[in-house]
C-alpha cells in the first residue's frame, strides 16, 4: 500500500504564503503523477495542480501564477507553494498519487489519497 501524509496547512492572511508537503511511504515501486486537490465546505472537490514524474506541471486557472507544484522523487514527496493567497483558497487540501506497489500478488497499480490538511485564508 501507499500512505500519503500532508503537512503545512494552517492560517494565513490574504496575500500571505503557505507551503504544503505530502510524503508518500509504503512498499512503493514507483510513483507517477502526483496532484493536489482542494475542497471547500459545501463545494465539490476540485483539482488544483498536477505534476508528472518528470516534473511537468499543470495548474487550475484559479491558481495559475500564484501556486507552484514541485516534487522530489528521491523523497517521494510533492510540494505546493502557495503565494498571494486569497480567501477563496480556503479549503482542505488533499494529496493524490498514482503509483505501483509491490504486494502479495505482485506489482499493483493504484490511485491513492491523503487525509487532507486544512488551509484557512482570513484577515
Amino acid at each position: 500500500q501507499v500512505q500519503l501524509v500532508e503537512s503545512g496547512g494552517g492560517l494565513a492572511q490574504p496575500g500571505g504564503s503557505l507551503r504544503l508537503s505530502c510524503a508518500a511511504s509504503g512498499s512503493i515501486f514507483r510513483i507517477d503523477t502526483m496532484a493536489w486537490y482542494r475542497q471547500a465546505p459545501g463545494k465539490q472537490r476540485e483539482l488544483v495542480a498536477t505534476i508528472s514524474r518528470g516534473g511537468s506541471p499543470n495548474y487550475a486557472d484559479s491558481v495559475k501564477g500564484r501556486f507552484t507544484i514541485s516534487r522530489d522523487n528521491a523523497k517521494n514527496t510533492v510540494y505546493l507553494q502557495m503565494n498571494s493567497l486569497k480567501p477563496e483558497d480556503t479549503a482542505v487540501y488533499y494529496c493524490n498519487a498514482d503509483g505501483t506497489v509491490v504486494g502479495g500478488r505482485g506489482f499493483e497499480y493504484g490511485d491513492y489519497w491523503g487525509k487532507g490538511t486544512p488551509v484557512t485564508v482570513s484577515s
